[in-house]
């Protein structure tokens, strides 16, 4: 079993930024790759950015060049730097881990990029 807990949501102004934290426990050996999805209203779950154990990268095109995933191993947590923030980002982000025993996700963390 893998636990996430996210963190750093918020309001903020289009244009902006937000730093997302994830942070991963319980059977982290196991992990293979972490990532970024996210929901908005009305919408179905849209994947946003993935790292794998190995440190391979992909982003969605709707990202790219916008948003950064990294990880910090000794910590155990992936961010998700996301900079020039559009409304059409406001959604609740959900962080998951692929791990050996299935998918895990977290709770999620609501953003919101007012215009």
């Amino acid at each position: 079993q893998v636990r996430l807990v996210e963190s750093g949501g918020h309001l903020v102004l289009a244009g902006g930024s937000l730093r997302l934290s994830c942070a991963a426990s319980g059977s982290i050996f196991s992990i293979n790759a972490m990532g970024w999805s996210r929901q908005a209203p009305g919408k179905q779950r849209e994947w946003v950015a993935a790292i794998t154990s190995g440190g391979s990268i992909n982003y969605a095109d709707s990202v790219k060049g916008r948003f950064t995933i990294s990880r910090d191993g000794a910590q155990n947590t992936v961010y998700l730097q996301m900079n020039s923030l559009k409304p059409e980002d406001t959604a609740v982000y959900y962080c998951n881990a692929d791990a050996t025993g299935g998918t895990f996700w977290g709770q999620g963390t609501q953003v919101t990029v007012s215009s």
